[in-house]
Order: structure tokens, then C-alpha cells, then sequence
């Protein structure tokens, strides 16, 4: 017979028996009803890759040109250019420009009595800006990095075309925009080159 004591002991272990078993039948509830969080991050797609920009540098083949008109009644010149950048100069020294003004190019048909490379190493002691560095001047052209005040660093690449076997310039080709563009710079300035028509008869340029 027990006594008393042991029928005390005898509940509370019941209890215990009764409580761990309500709780593991809540816990089984719970863990049944609950998302499996692992295996969802598991699925998850990767974010897809940003297109490139115009930040990226201005891409050759991107480009597409349309012809510009520019010079005199008595000296047309033709040339092409960026479709879309806007003309913001006429006559003989046109300038365009891309909307956002980070890239340009200009011309100026005057002519000079001075050969490219005279032309070339006039210009390299000219230009006034922080941080001048001239990357190359072959060939007539004068390839340089600067850094402007208020677009920061700038390239510009100028270009200047013989007329009498090299005795004197023709024409002035320059295109200007950042590091970054050097690629692009460069499709520009030579297809500007490769379209360009000159004036053929009375051509007494430079005056």
C-alpha cells in the first residue's frame, strides 16, 4: 500500500509526463504551420546585371552619324557626325555637341599656313589647364588628359590635315569628352576624317 509520500511523488511525475507531451504536440504544430525560410533563400533569383551607361565611356559601336554642313557659300565642307549631338556654332568653325554636353566635337576651316605638326606642338604649349598631360602627337594629331574645374578629368584629341604636301594645315578636326571615352573619341575623330569633303576650286583658305 503506498503511503502518502508516494502518492504525492506518483502525480507530480504524472504531471511532468502530461506536460513534456502537450508541449512536444505544440512544438510539432508550430514547426508544421512555420515557412522553411532556407529553402525560400534557395530559390531566390539573382538580381540581374545593370546595362551599361553612358558612365561607362562612349562605346564605337554605339555610334551612328549623320552629315553636317558647315564652312561658306563659297567653300562648303561636309562631315559626319553624331547623330544627335546638336549644333551649337556655324559657319567656318561649327561646334556639336551631345545633350548632355559631356562629348563634342568642332572644326575649324580657316586653314593655317602652318604644317600639322607646327599646329601640334603650338597647341600643346598653349593649352592653360591643371594637370595637362600629353599622351601622344603623331601624325598631326595631339592626343592629351587635363582636369577642368568644374567637369573634372577631360581628353581631347585634335587633328590637323595637311593640304601642300604638308606645308600647311587644311582644316582642324578636335573632339573633346573624358578618360573614359578615349574608344569612342577616337571612332569620332576618324570618321570625321575619313567623310570629310574639302572645297576643290577656289579654295584660298587660309586668306
Amino acid at each position: 500500500m503506498l503511503t502518502p509520500r508516494h502518492q504525492a511523488l506518483l502525480a507530480t511525475l504524472a504531471g511532468m509526463t502530461v506536460g513534456v507531451a502537450v508541449f512536444g504536440t505544440v512544438l510539432a504544430i508550430n514547426n508544421a504551420s512555420s515557412p522553411d525560410t532556407s529553402a525560400d533563400t534557395v530559390r531566390t533569383s539573382p538580381t540581374p546585371t545593370p546595362k551599361p551607361s553612358a558612365t561607362d565611356g562612349l562605346q564605337p559601336g554605339s555610334l551612328q552619324f549623320t552629315t553636317a554642313n558647315f564652312g561658306s557659300d563659297k567653300a562648303p565642307i561636309t562631315s559626319e557626325v553624331p547623330a544627335g549631338w546638336k549644333s551649337t556654332q556655324g559657319g567656318l568653325r561649327p561646334r556639336y555637341a551631345d545633350p548632355t554636353g559631356v562629348w563634342q566635337i568642332r572644326f575649324d576651316a580657316r586653314g593655317s599656313k602652318q604644317s600639322p605638326d607646327k599646329q601640334v606642338d603650338a597647341r600643346a604649349r598653349s593649352i592653360d589647364e591643371a594637370d595637362l598631360k600629353v599622351i601622344s602627337r603623331d601624325g598631326g594629331t595631339l592626343i592629351y588628359t587635363y582636369v577642368d574645374k568644374t567637369r573634372g578629368p577631360r581628353m581631347g584629341l585634335s587633328r590637323w590635315l595637311p593640304a601642300d604636301d604638308g606645308k600647311r594645315s587644311a582644316i582642324e578636326i578636335t573632339v573633346g569628352g573624358r578618360p573614359q571615352d578615349e574608344a569612342g573619341l577616337r571612332a569620332v575623330l576618324d570618321h570625321a576624317t575619313d567623310t570629310l569633303q574639302l572645297p576643290t576650286n577656289n579654295d584660298n583658305r587660309p586668306s
